[in-house]
């Protein structure tokens, strides 16, 4: 038995079970969005915190992680216990097709499992659904939760996508709105003007084929 996990949000950088092999690479016509509630780990009921979930978009792609676990059902069955745990909000378990840089146009994987979304509240009470880059930035600027602050997730990913070497241009964009907000709320309290350089991406990465 071979089973392979894609991660684009907090898997990314911090996968949280036993694994056999770890690739770099990506998956097509998706996105990332921020569109996803979490209520019990970074956010509250009250002030749900926006986690990051797939879009369906043509043409677009998504890079993250591939994680395979192969030759141990035990090992397999507790990998996808932990997650349908960790992805609680997730209410899709998706196949997808998993590429590499070296080569675009043939799967270096296939039947990969991906947690993804329903994109509508009346079937996914945790979907939030979009907003303007405004308002999602200051809902993750504010939220926190039993296990951290909604914004150290963004800039965790925001850094996680830095490493692997293909940085989201709409992470970058979102983390430096949070750091205005963040500016601003500082100043509100302090009363002393804070100066910030907004984060820049440094690496190119291709988006479409």
């Amino acid at each position: 038995m071979v089973l392979w996990v894609f991660g684009y949000g907090s898997l990314v950088w911090n996968p949280g079970f036993d694994f056999d092999e770890k690739i770099v690479g990506f998956i097509k016509d998706y996105r990332r969005v921020f569109d996803l509630a979490c209520i019990d780990h970074r956010g509250t009921p009250e002030n749900p915190a926006r986690t990051c979930t797939l879009e369906a978009k043509k043409g677009e792609v998504c890079w993250g992680t591939a994680y395979c676990i192969r030759g141990d059902i035990e090992k397999e069955r507790a990998a996808v216990q932990y997650l349908e745990r960790r992805e609680c909000e997730y209410d899709q378990k998706t196949s997808v097709d998993f590429y590499k840089e070296e080569d675009t146009l043939k799967p270096a994987v296939t039947g990969v499992l991906v947690f993804t979304s329903t994109p509508d509240k009346k079937y996914n009470k945790y979907y939030l659904g979009p907003a303007s880059l405004e308002e999602t930035a200051r809902q993750i600027a504010t939220a926190s939760g039993p296990c951290g602050n909604n914004r150290e997730y963004l800039f965790l990913l925001e850094k996680a996508m830095f490493n692997i070497g293909h940085e989201d241009d709409y992470v970058i964009e979102l983390a430096n709105e949070v750091r205005k907000v963040l500016e601003s709320l500082i100043e509100e309290v302090s009363g002393v003007p804070i100066s910030w350089k907004p984060h820049k991406p440094l690496i190119a990465s291709f988006r479409q084929f």
